[in-house]
């Protein structure tokens, strides 16, 4: 007889593990199944955000900036360096030591919360009498069973047709981060997240980078009056970004790869580079999964179909974060992952799309929540404006990093913000109170009102609250 469980959770990333830390403490029997291993074969659960994506990610991010702040920022504090060296294994290693504790911990949390683990891939293998059956392929096959199944199995990132990945020199992000030397010539396809921010990785240790880019408007997400005084940092910086080409052939050789496309204007170019990340997206990821096995809906892009609250069109049957709609962001996934157990437990967990943040931690960093101005003007909701320079504000001159503002738009008549984006120093840590405040429908003379401590980068956010007013007092 098969394992018996209130409820499985496939897969141990963000929304998966949270999911079922959260159930567990609702009192339920709890299962979760991941099947990522780390190098000696164990469990390494995190998903892609532990193992290849946000955390090592940001590891590498921060000691890529170092490397930069003392090669060219540190005399101007006074400090000397002599000898700058670097050492790339040294590097990577203490991105997997911090990719490792996360693991840990996580390991950590299943047995302090009582969550049971399978090491191995799920796959759906029949339902009878409202209970599924899950089957676990690790080590030891076996099959468990339980009334709840919430499916977490994330997503892959997209390959261009005609130039699959090869971690060798067509790099995926996991790939892009585990380059063992830097390449003279690093090339990008694609400006998103990933591309901007392991672009600035390798640009920051001495590669040459040129990112290609489809869209004749870079971050166009993003509030472009942010998004130009971003690209014009980045630009200053050294990284080459070329908007609007169309990519042609791709040919990977044993001295590096070429790209063959044409310009913004039409024109044919060829670029040769070492090493070429790919990073134009990611497809939910079902691989495995055998949803036709109890009739689980995918949509035509491979995704799992789900309502408002995270039900597929089974019972009993849920699916969060990456694998379903909406914005394939780590925290995303985990809000998702807290709500579902508490419907499964009857509460009612919510989650807000329009109050969920954005970070690129490029340096400087971007960040925002809400909406842009060109979706305000696009939808003719009058607003107002207001704007703030990290030049102005004190603890930036400290810092020696003043790049970049702050942006906060408000409703014309009710003055409820709806939207604000940061360009600039901390920029993921600034964003958590503009999520509060809209969160509580605050308005700008709110956020106007509180005291903001002195000298801080936070400062700014209140100037850009008085800025929609008219009344800033530092600039």
């Amino acid at each position: 007889m098969s394992k018996q469980f209130d409820v499985i959770v496939i897969g141990g990333g963000p929304g998966g593990y949270i999911a079922a830390i959260r159930a567990a403490q609702l009192g339920f029997n709890v299962a979760c199944i991941d099947e990522w291993k780390n190098a000696k074969g164990g469990p390494a659960l995190g998903g892609t955000c532990t193992n290849t994506g946000c955390i090592p990610s940001k590891a590498l991010l921060q000691s890529s900036e170092y490397f930069e702040h003392a090669g060219h920022h540190f005399a101007d504090h006074g400090i000397e360096v002599k000898g700058l060296g670097l050492d790339v294994g040294k590097m990577l290693g203490r991105k997997d030591t911090v990719v490792k504790q996360n693991n840990d911990g996580i390991v950590y949390l299943f047995k302090k919360n009582k969550v049971t683990f399978f090491h191995g891939r799920g796959s759906f293998a029949a339902v009878k009498d409202g209970i599924y059956e899950v089957k676990v392929a690790g080590t030891a096959e076996e099959t468990i069973s339980g009334k709840h199944i919430i499916v977490a199995t994330g997503s892959n990132a997209r390959a261009l047709p005609g130039a699959p990945f090869d971690e060798v020199n067509i790099l995926s992000n996991d790939g892009a981060l585990r380059i063992g030397a830097v390449p003279q010539k690093l090339g990008v396809i694609g400006s998103g997240v990933i591309g901007l921010e392991m672009g600035s990785v390798w640009r920051r240790l001495g590669s040459n980078v040129t990112i290609l880019e489809g869209l004749p408007t870079f971050l166009g997400a993003v509030d472009q009056q942010v998004a130009k005084e971003a690209h014009k940092a980045l630009t200053k910086q050294g990284l080459k970004i070329e908007l609007g080409v169309k990519v042609g052939e791709i040919k990977n050789g044993n001295n590096g790869v070429s790209i063959a496309y044409a310009d913004a204007k039409g024109e044919a170019q060829m670029l040769e580079v070492d090493k070429l990340i790919i990073s134009i997206g990611r497809t939910a990821n079902t691989i495995g999964l055998n949803p036709q096995a109890v009739g689980l809906s995918l949509d035509e892009r491979g995704a799992i179909v789900v309502d408002g609250n995270c039900k597929t069109n089974l019972p009993n049957v849920w699916a969060v974060g990456d694998v379903v709609r909406g914005p394939m962001l780590a925290h995303k996934a985990e809000e998702e992952g807290v709500a579902v157990a508490e419907r499964i437990a009857g509460q009612h967990g919510h989650v807000n799309f329009n109050t969920i943040p954005w970070v690129i931690y490029t340096s400087p960093e971007i960040a925002w929540v809400g909406q842009t101005e060109e979706q305000l003007k696009a939808e003719g909701r009058a607003y107002r404006s207001g704007s703030f320079p990290f030049m102005a504000n004190g603890r930036a001159r400290a810092l020696g990093d003043t790049t970049g503002m702050v942006k906060m738009l408000a409703d014309a008549a009710s003055d409820e913000i709806l939207g604000v984006h940061i360009v600039g120093p901390m920029a993921s840590e600034l964003i958590a109170e503009c999520v509060v405040a809209m969160e509580f429908r605050a308005s700008s003379e709110d956020i106007a009102r509180i005291c903001h401590a002195h000298p801080s980068l936070s400062e700014a956010i209140k100037e850009a609250a008085l800025a929609v007013d008219k009344r800033t007092l530092n600039f």
